[in-house]
């Protein structure tokens, strides 16, 4: 068996964990125990890994995979390769097995006690079972509840406060411009190198729908809650007046004209996403003549309808809130789940998530914490909004080959970079 494994692993097929505990790499199944240590792989196996695992990381230099999209770091563009892509998919897979390794985690648990200041301090060692080394996918509250073991009566609780706020009209309109601007950055980047009619078409209508939601953005005046301008003194056509369905519709034909182009998939599921939203609202006026009292009528029903039909699994709710608290309406991908660790006694609890870098430049180094310190601060944003018990920690972990183990501080929180080494 540990001759075959070798053999596969050379030939650059990827680990994939599965939730019963076996890492099939191809369809050849190596089971291992949930118990640190017990069952690790073949000394020669990791000697393999760290030979693959050191010719990856040249190759994919200054590449990261962020969100599920291939990025080049040193000019910030966008890749779209499969070929690359699968490398980068492989890279990350083996350094998920790579970090179980007995020594590994020894180094692991050594770096936090002695950069931590928790020596003496009882503490359970993050990322020693399979399960906490996977993957995961950020899009819904339902997943956060999940990760964090929140009860029903305390989602309910968590949609309850953050329906009013995510969906007030600045944040509404702002996520869909984010959306769009997100996509119409990508239909430009694929219409200066390999145009299509399906892109062509796509950039027309992203250019009509921004069009649209900048002019029903009312008053530029920071402290205006409205989202409509008030009624102009000369007389207007009442065929001026819109309904949230024009938007509505537009996102359907964007869906419909870019559903098979090649690196857009990610855009067209936000898209699909965002219509839930607007299908809620797709009857209410939108109109720029109206008067103030009207506007806030209008923009309150829009408000409630959005607070009472989007619901604690709705990936529309949650790219609000994404939007409410950073300002973007991107999910995030996490390379490494980590788990919740408990801490000395039963009020203290850490939060512990990791990421998998490709080069330990600054730049790669810094981009890696701060995408890890937005979902640590999601997470423990809806930890004090389900007002649960205990005071929740957040710890964020870097791997990079040939990465010098230290300590870095951001926005409050602790984040350890550790090299790869045999």
């Amino acid at each position: 068996m540990a001759y075959r494994l070798q053999e596969l692993l050379c030939s650059g097929n990827s680990f994939k964990a599965k939730k019963n505990g076996a890492f099939y790499l191809n369809s050849i199944p190596y089971h291992c125990s949930e118990e640190p240590y017990q069952d690790a792989l073949p000394s020669e196996w990791y000697e393999k890994a760290f030979l693959k695992i050191t010719k990856l990381t040249h190759l994919l230099k200054n590449l990261g995979l962020i969100n599920g999209r291939l990025v080049d770091t040193s000019n910030d563009s966008f890749i779209i390769d499969d070929r690359i892509e699968h490398k980068m998919h492989t890279f990350k897979s083996l350094v998920r097995v790579f970090i179980g390794s007995p020594s590994m985690q020894n180094t692991i648990n050594k770096n936090v006690l002695a950069l931590s200041s928790l020596e003496g301090v009882k503490c359970e060692s993050p990322f020693s079972k399979t399960s906490e080394r996977e993957p995961m996918l950020v899009d819904s509250l339902t997943k956060v509840s999940n990760f964090l073991n929140i009860s029903a009566q305390q989602r309910k609780v968590v949609r309850l406060k953050l329906g009013p706020q995510v969906t007030q009209h600045r944040k509404w309109t702002g996520s869909l411009k984010e959306v769009l601007n997100g996509l119409k950055f990508d239909l430009d980047s694929l219409n200066n190198r390999c145009p299509s009619k399906g892109t062509k078409m796509g950039r027309q209508i992203v250019y009509s729908c921004l069009k649209f939601l900048n002019e029903i953005s009312g008053s530029s005046d920071l402290e205006s809650a409205s989202w409509m301008r008030f009624a102009p003194k000369r007389a207007v056509s009442s065929s001026d007046s819109h309904k949230w369905e024009d938007v509505l519709e537009m996102f359907n034909d964007l869906i419909q004209c870019l559903r098979s182009e090649t690196g857009l998939q990610l855009r067209v599921t936000k898209l699909e996403v965002m219509k839930e939203g607007l299908a809620q609202i797709k009857n209410v006026l939108v109109d720029n003549n109206i008067g103030y009292k009207e506007a806030r009528r209008q923009e309150s029903l829009v408000q409630k309808k959005l607070s009472k039909t989007l619901g604690h699994s709705s990936r529309c709710l949650f790219t609000l809130l994404q939007y409410y608290l950073y300002g973007i309406a991107t999910d995030i991908e996490v390379d490494i789940r980590g788990g919740i660790f408990g801490v000395g006694d039963d009020n203290r609890f850490c939060l512990s998530m990791g990421s998998i870098l490709t080069s330990d430049d600054e730049k790669i180094v810094w981009g890696g914490i701060k995408q890890l310190d937005k979902v640590l601060g999601l997470f423990k944003f809806v930890w004090e909004t389900a007002e649960m018990k205990g005071l929740l920690e957040m710890q964020g972990h870097l791997w990079c080959l040939g990465a010098e183990s230290r300590k870095l501080s951001y926005r409050g929180k602790t984040f350890f970079v550790h090299g790869i080494s045999l």
